[in-house]
This record gives structure tokens, C-alpha cells and sequence, in this order.
């Protein structure tokens, strides 16, 4: 039979809600603690799942606890770093909400305590598991597009009062950039579907002059690729746009725009062919595939595997959103080695 593994939950926000569904509803996983520093809020997201399990206020408490295998990190990505360093020293599986971190020092603080503390992770650039990405994917695996020598990716998506988390996203401190608070998952993309990033070259700009953001909410990099070929990302996050994660991919052999599709594998093809799927069309996280992650997760356990996103492939995506950032910063390109 096989074994539960017990979690335990690092934060009591919205994406936090998200795990503990997904994690409830697995026969092979248990939600075991949730952590955080209030105690009434984090009961009250117990009860709204109906879900039976302890109330912790120290997270060295949990982390330490025998009785936890895995922890999930929806922390504030500023405490994350130091988090995920301490579960993996406790040998504990991790699950890291994006941004992994704010500064490139966390990277490494985490990368040190994961290579030397071998232990299952996955980041969430939750997209990967999205239906259209990997119908895109699958198709770029079969070579229906060859090389992907442009690919082309936006995030746009007004995130203003109405989130909760925009009384802090909106600060220097912990929203960092358009890129790191929310633009990374394009960044992400991008390598997902063309490979690495060897180049950044990138500006950022303000939307309204009365804007609350500490920092320019709003960003286009311009990448080249370890393939040869070019990348871009924009990123707004104070726009007047519906949300949109636009995908469009040039390859020698075929195109993807979203979720239609134009190869040589289809010879008698005159025009785009759309494949019928979910679309990253929405900003709100119960649209996105939890479950889906947690399925590749818990897999990666059973199994003795990788995630789709392990750490260091998560890690990858966040050294050239910190490339983007410290191009914006300074007006220079940013070579990544």
C-alpha cells in the first residue's frame, strides 16, 4: 500500500487555499499542519475545506516536526529562501510558490542546502501543467515546429486593489518588479518551449502618475537563446487589459499562436488549426492546475523522479528574471553563463 505524505502548508493566503484542496483530495497525500503566525485566520481556511488538521505558529516547529515529509511554501517570497534552505536540512520535500526568492543571494542559499540535502521540489510556474502548454509542448516535442527560433510572450494582468495581495505586491520589498511579481511565469515560458536564455537586454516604464506601485509595473525584455534563435517578454501589471498570457511561437517548421497551431505535419493545411483546450486565460489561481502539479509532485516521490519544474530548472527561469531586472536597472545588457 502505498505511503501518505504528510504536509504542511506555509501560509494561509489564497494560493495557500489552492494546495490545501488539491492536497485534500489526493488518497496518497495529507494536509498534517498549516503554518502561520495567525493562528484564527489559518483555522477558519481549515474549516473552509472541512479539513481536520493542527494549527502551527512556528514554522522551525513544523519543519522539524518527524511527522512532516513534504512543506509548501506560500510564504512571502522575501522568507522563502531561508524556508526552503531549512526544510531541505530537515529532509523535507518542498513545494516553492513563485518568486522563489527576491534576490539572487537566496538562489544560491537554496541551491547549497538542496544539493547537499537531496530532497523532491517543484516550483510553481504553475503553467506548465496548463492544458494548452502542454498541448504545446507536445507538439514541439514532435517536432511539429522544429526549432523555435522567436518566441513571443506576455503577461498582462491588472493587479490592483481588488487582490489581496496587492498591499504588499505593490511594494519594493516584496514585489520587486513586474517581472518578479508576477511576469516570471512568462519568463518561464519561454524557456519551457524554446531553451535557454543566454542574453537579456530589457526596459521598464511607469503606467499612471498617481500609480501606487513602488516600481515600474510594466517591462519588455529581449532575449537571445542558447538555440540561436530570439525571445521576448512583456510584463504589465497595472493595465486596462483583460488578462492575457499571449504565446506565439516561430519555429523553421511550424507556428503556434495560443492554442492554434500551423505545421508541416499537416501538409494540406491552408490556415490555423485550433486545438480545443483551457487556455491560460485567467488571474484567478483556482483556474489554474494545482491538482495537476501536485499529481507531477507527489509522482516525483513514488517514483524516485524529477518534477516538470525541480528547483534548479525553477532556478534557471529566476536568474534571467533577475537578468531582466538588473537590465532595466542599469541600461546594459546582461549575459547569463
Amino acid at each position: 500500500m502505498m505511503a501518505t505524505t504528510k504536509f504542511a502548508i506555509v501560509g494561509s493566503g489564497w494560493v495557500a487555499g489552492e494546495y490545501l484542496k488539491a492536497i485534500h483530495a489526493r488518497k496518497d497525500a495529507e494536509v498534517y499542519s498549516i503554518v502561520s503566525p495567525n493562528a484564527e485566520r489559518a483555522q477558519q481556511r481549515l474549516n473552509d475545506y472541512g479539513i481536520e488538521a493542527r494549527v502551527v505558529t512556528s514554522y522551525e516547529q513544523a519543519v522539524s516536526d518527524p511527522n512532516v515529509d513534504a512543506v509548501v511554501l506560500c510564504s512571502t517570497p522575501d522568507i522563502r529562501a531561508e524556508q526552503a534552505a531549512l526544510a531541505a536540512k530537515n529532509g523535507k520535500h518542498i513545494v516553492i510558490e513563485k518568486p522563489m526568492t527576491m534576490e539572487r543571494q537566496g538562489l544560491e542559499i537554496m541551491a547549497d542546502a538542496i544539493s547537499k540535502n537531496p530532497v523532491k521540489t517543484v516550483v510553481s510556474f504553475v503553467l506548465r501543467w496548463n492544458p494548452m502548454f502542454e498541448s504545446t509542448k507536445a507538439l514541439i516535442d514532435d517536432d511539429a515546429l522544429g526549432r523555435v527560433y522567436m518566441a513571443q510572450i506576455d503577461y498582462w494582468h491588472h493587479i490592483g486593489p481588488k487582490y489581496v495581495q496587492y498591499s504588499w505586491s505593490k511594494t519594493k520589498e516584496l514585489g520587486g518588479s513586474s517581472i518578479l511579481s508576477a511576469g516570471c511565469h512568462a519568463v518561464d515560458a519561454v524557456r519551457h518551449f524554446a531553451g535557454d536564455v543566454t542574453e537579456v537586454m530589457a526596459y521598464s516604464c511607469r503606467t499612471w502618475a498617481d500609480s501606487d506601485y513602488e516600481f515600474d509595473p510594466n517591462s519588455i525584455a529581449i532575449f537571445k537563446m542558447k538555440n540561436g534563435g530570439l525571445g521576448k517578454v512583456s510584463a504589465s501589471i497595472e493595465c486596462k487589459t483583460p488578462y492575457r498570457f499571449n504565446v506565439h511561437l516561430l519555429g523553421e517548421k511550424g507556428t503556434i499562436m495560443d492554442n492554434k497551431v500551423y505545421t508541416h505535419k499537416l501538409p494540406g493545411q491552408s490556415d490555423f488549426a485550433t486545438v480545443p483546450t483551457i487556455l491560460p486565460d485567467s488571474g484567478d489561481v483556482s483556474h489554474h492546475p494545482f491538482a495537476m502539479e501536485m499529481a507531477d509532485f507527489m509522482n516525483a516521490i513514488h517514483t524516485n523522479t524529477t518534477t516538470r519544474c525541480d528547483f534548479f530548472e525553477g532556478y534557471k527561469s529566476m536568474q534571467v528574471s533577475f537578468a531582466i531586472d538588473e537590465s532595466c536597472r542599469t541600461g546594459q545588457k546582461v549575459v547569463i553563463l
